[in-house]
């Protein structure tokens, strides 16, 4: 098993799937049959709220004798509870306001859980109605988990519970290590002491899912005191030169390599281990041969780092590791195996006690055949799948994808690897990591995979009306609709101020009274130069029109030379196109057609009398804005100013622009330098091509290999809820605006995957101080990062400033 991930480690692990069987849930009492153990369930259906486990209080005098207890079956890591009351549709009120938590991995050593600072109690319910999740810091290792409501019997308690964490697969019960050193580093006293080990031999700091910094004296843990995110040992403190550790597991296992997470700061004396000689055990003797590994000096670096030691693929329920000094301290923070069950067992002679019983040995077989006909089975759909999607090309080229739409999906493999399948709700089986963990209403119908791992969706409602929450959670549904941006992304849909409109349902002449259809330029006097990009329905050329000046009305009217040919970009339509991309083709023709503001790219002219349709936009000599700023050099001091005055004009022009967008209750959904046009004069308008060009492909993160979706420059409400409005996109400016003041030489969050940056928007979701903003960019005043910049980025949308602000804030000159 790979380390396991904390934030990913989040999965509902059954009472409220019924994953978890009624017989391994169990309770201390109950007020009555009805009141069972069995019903402590938690309920994100919103039903009417009965049923739950309600002990009888009158049992015992202290209300910690009393217990819902958990059998998971098998050991899991543990990283959040969730628990709810019974209010039985208004007619009960019976909740848990505090509680504590044990558990076991055997069922008969049980462990009172506290948080990292030594305390007991959990905050539970404030009201039966409410879910409320908890982070349990430490995380726990268990297959057994008690429940124990704290009460003064001065109010009835019921509750209903959820466990979320993931499968422990390192197989890991125990571990024995040397009591941590004290260091005393010019005059600060260091601990690094195993501060969350559940016994004298249980798990604790090495198991605990969080890695220490490369700076032993900072912690991850905020408030913890220098050095608690390591277990040390001083070399003259062991006199033998080593520090040995013993490892006990749940059963036999066959081991491949174990990893152990070191410091390196040998500048304060610390360096990883020398030498790990490990000795392995069956049954009750070390076996002879160990295993020796040496990694390699590090004399340069002095982060730290995953040290993976190669085990050999020795068996054995217990290993024995003398990690040998190579400084005078030594320091780790992460223990982790890779190993695989014995399923078989050797046959030693005639002797009855090492012969597998047959019947085993046919359910075995019985077992592996079964799977072998699930796994053809599975191959077969794949190759019939990947035949029949290859026909869907032939017959269309580009498919617009309904359901695609509102399905962000994390790639599940790479998470769903070290954890077993739920079923849905339906019952049918799925590969899909996670499963529906919170229907809302009865139109939401698949809701994003990225949001079904994260418990907390549940509480979203708080802040979205029951009606907003499903509508804008259906646009997963929903027929896509024509945009101004060209990215696939879920379609526009109706705000919960109804201030947004959705364009497919909008008559068009919303934006003028008159007809809105725009000349047709004749096709034979466009003259193709080269070919700009390819977008999501056709591609991008560069052309020059002949007669163009003279075909265009008053307030269309460029710059330029009548005589000459004017340079045009034209966005064509595939011929092979089918009706749904035509129709949505001709609806962005008809809205591009009626705005009319400085600082937005005009549409021209069309082509729309045969194939490929074309649609004609005035072309900006500079190039998109992100190349413009990319290849900008300024030598001189001088420069700095003219820097500093563009920088403005260029923030003036596109937020000028925008707040024209949104004077129409028109949503972009993808602003960002690439999008925005730089002309003569350096006029910035803005623009919908950014997506049609090669270079900024890494700047979209492809979704099961066919729609896109721009994450870096999205909000977290777009990401997660398939909510777009203009407070999304003013996160969007604030992107933007963060890339001009770079001069585009990062992309954002350059320091995080696309993976790491769509778990960042669950940080902003959870709202627990964990999310990662923008850095400031170095000679940006303080002013433009914090009024501006920040506030773009407010979790909640509604205190996010507009357009409009934002305009007369840049032209009064306060940033």
């Amino acid at each position: 098993m790979l380390l396991v991930f904390v934030e990913l480690c989040r999965y509902p692990l059954g009472m409220t799937g019924g994953q978890i069987q009624d017989e391994d849930i169990s309770a201390s009492s109950q007020w009555s049959e009805s009141t069972a153990a069995r019903f402590g369930r938690l309920d994100l259906d919103n039903g009417d709220g009965d049923g739950a486990w309600c002990p009888d209080i009158m049992s015992g005098p202290d209300g910690l004798k009393e217990y819902l207890q958990v059998d998971l079956r098998s050991l899991h890591f543990i990283t959040l509870v969730g628990t709810q009351g019974r209010h039985a549709d208004g007619m009960g009120n019976e909740f848990a306001q505090r509680y504590r938590i044990k558990y076991s991995r055997d069922g008969s050593n049980w462990v009172g859980w506290q948080d990292r600072k030594g305390r007991q109690v959990i905050e539970g319910n404030k009201n039966a109605y409410d879910v409320v999740l908890k982070d349990l810091e430490p995380p726990i290792i268990a297959r057994f988990v008690r429940f124990m409501p704290v009460t003064d019997h001065s109010m009835i308690v019921c509750m209903r519970v959820e466990l979320y964490g993931c499968e422990w697969l390192d197989g890991l019960i125990s571990y024995s290590i040397p009591d941590g050193h004290q260091m005393i580093y010019r005059g600060l006293d260091v601990y690094f002491n195993d501060s969350v080990n559940d016994g004298a031999s249980g798990l604790g700091q090495l198991t605990d899912g969080t890695w220490g910094l490369d700076d032993f004296l900072h912690s991850h843990i905020y408030g913890m005191w220098p050095g608690y995110d390591y277990v040390g040992w001083n070399n003259k403190s062991l006199p033998k030169g080593y520090a040995e550790m013993i490892f006990e597991f749940d059963h036999v296992r066959n081991f491949t390599s174990m990893k152990v997470h070191c410091n390196n700061m040998f500048s304060r004396g610390v360096r990883m281990f020398r030498q790990a000689t490990c000795y392995f055990r069956s049954g009750s003797d070390w076996e002879a041969d160990p295993v020796t590994f040496r990694p390699t000096v590090d004399r340069v670096s002095q982060g730290a780092r995953f040290i993976t030691v190669s085990l050999g693929d020795r068996t054995a329920s217990a290993i024995k590791c003398r990690f040998h000094f190579s400084d005078l301290w030594m320091l780790f923070s992460e223990v982790a195996f890779q190993s695989g069950k014995m399923v078989s067992t050797l046959l030693l002679g005639d002797d009855p006690t090492h012969k597998v019983d047959e019947s085993n040995t046919r359910i075995l077989i019985g077992c592996l055949v079964a799977i072998i006909a699930i796994l053809m089975t599975i191959i077969v759909i794949i190759l019939w799948r990947q035949v029949w999607q290859k026909m869907l090309e032939k017959a269309s080229r580009r498919l617009l994808d309904d359901e695609l739409t509102a399905r962000l999906a994390v790639q599940t493999q790479a998470f769903s690897s070290n954890h077993s399948s739920l079923s849905s709700e339906s019952g049918s089986t799925s590969n899909s990591t996670y499963e529906r963990i919170f229907p809302l209403c009865s139109d939401y119908q698949e809701p994003s995979r990225l949001i079904r791992k994260l418990p907390e969706f549940a509480q979203s409602t708080e802040h979205l009306g029951p009606s907003t929450s499903c509508r804008a959670l259906a646009t997963s549904v929903s027929d896509g609709a024509p945009h101004y941006a060209e990215a696939d992304i879920i379609s526009l849909q109706e705000s919960s101020d109804s201030s947004t409109y959705s364009i497919a349902a909008v008559n068009m002449n919303l934006f003028a009274g008159t007809d809105s259809s725009m000349r047709e330029f004749p096709r034979e006097k466009l003259t193709f130069k080269e070919k700009l990009g390819e977008g999501q329905f056709g591609e991008v050329h560069l052309c020059e029109a002949e007669g163009m000046q003279d075909f265009l009305d008053e307030d269309l009217s460029l710059e330029g030379n009548r005589d000459s040919p004017l340079l045009v970009a034209v966005k064509t339509l595939r011929e092979d196109a089918n009706k749904n991309a035509r129709n949505d083709f001709l609806k962005e023709i008809r809205i591009m057609s009626r705005l009319r503001d400085p600082n937005i790219v005009h549409l021209l002219a069309v082509c729309v009398d045969t194939d490929p349709l074309c649609m004609i936009t005035e072309y900006m000599e500079n190039g998109d804005l992100n190349q413009f700023l990319c290849n900008l050099k300024l030598n001189e001091a001088a420069d700095e100013d003219r820097k500093d005055q563009e920088e403005n004009e260029g923030e003036s022009m596109i937020s000028s622009g925008m707040k024209y967008l949104s004077s129409l209750n028109f949503v972009h959904r993808d602003l960002a330098t690439r999008n925005c046009l730089v002309g003569k004069n350096y006029t910035i308008k803005i623009a919908d091509f950014g997506m049609s060009r090669n270079l900024y492909r890494g700047d979209y993160y492809r979704i099961q290999g066919r729609a896109v979706l721009p994450i870096r420059w999205m909000s977290w409400e777009s990401i997660l809820l398939g909510k777009f409005t203009m407070a999304s996109d003013v996160w969007a400016f604030g992107v933007t605006l963060w890339e001009i003041v770079t001069l585009c030489k990062k992309q954002p969050y350059s320091q995080l995957s696309d993976e790491q940056v769509i778990e960042n928007t669950g940080e902003f979701f959870r709202d627990q101080g964990k999310q990662v903003y923008l850095p400031k960019p170095l000679c940006c005043p303080d002013s433009v990062y914090n009024d501006l910049m920040l506030s773009c980025w407010r979790r909640n949308a509604k205190q996010r400033p507009s357009f409009q602000e934002i305009h007369t804030q840049i032209n009064q000159g306060t940033l």
